[in-house]
């Protein structure tokens, strides 16, 4: 199997590139994100590789770097979502902002992809292992887009106290965030700071 490629764009199209290896052009398929790094630079570049073997065609999926090839790697897991619609779905987000998506549960966000629709977006959003794999990556340095801003809004006034509070408690900060901005959209912002603790703390229940 090959697990990465060190080579020269050859040429580019709708869903992909060829990349020339020492003369032999391999036909690999990438989201638009990794496919404009690729063009923004000249000269040998390396690409992470999923091979995936089916009953007809071995094919190859490039990513620019790890993070972009484990959100590939999770979407594919989620039913109906194959590897075409996974390569949608990074072409439209950044696994740190479809990480940041998935963990508020913004719907309409995901479901504006282009080619993806709200069915799959839905689907994405409410499987477990999504929101696992959400856990944690919900931050620029996830992808290598430090300073860039997230999909979750900053909290402030008493949501950054409940977030605060449920990381005293041991959460990780994203998924606190997460849940608290849910909460607050349930409860208001303005609710005291113990409701609003309550309802995060459901939101982050297993479901």
């Amino acid at each position: 199997m090959i697990g990465s490629l060190r080579g020269v764009v050859e040429s580019v199209h709708d869903g992909g590139c060829v990349l020339d290896v020492n003369g032999v052009g391999y036909l690999v398929a990438c989201s638009r994100k990794t496919l404009d790094r690729l063009t923004a630079k000249e000269g040998a570049q390396k690409l992470l590789v999923e091979t995936r073997v089916s009953q007809d065609a071995i094919t190859l999926f490039g990513f620019f770097d790890a993070a972009e090839r484990e959100a590939f790697r999770a979407l594919i897991e989620v039913k109906t979502v194959g590897p075409q619609k996974a390569l949608l779905v990074l072409s439209g987000l950044s696994p740190s902002q479809l990480a940041a998506a998935i963990a508020a549960k913004e719907r309409k966000k995901l479901s504006e992809v282009k080619g993806l629709g709200a069915a799959t977006a839905n689907r994405i959003i409410d499987e477990p292992a999504m929101q696992k794999w959400a856990v944690g990556r919900a931050t620029p340095e996830a992808d290598g887009l430090g300073g860039i801003a997230l999909a979750v809004p900053a909290a402030e006034g008493g949501e950054a106290d409940a977030v605060s509070a449920l990381v005293n408690l041991g959460m990780k900060r994203p998924e606190a965030s997460a849940a608290v901005a849910r909460a607050a959209k349930r409860v208001g912002k303005d609710a005291a700071l113990e409701a609003l603790i309550t309802e995060a703390l459901k939101e982050m229940a297993p479901r």
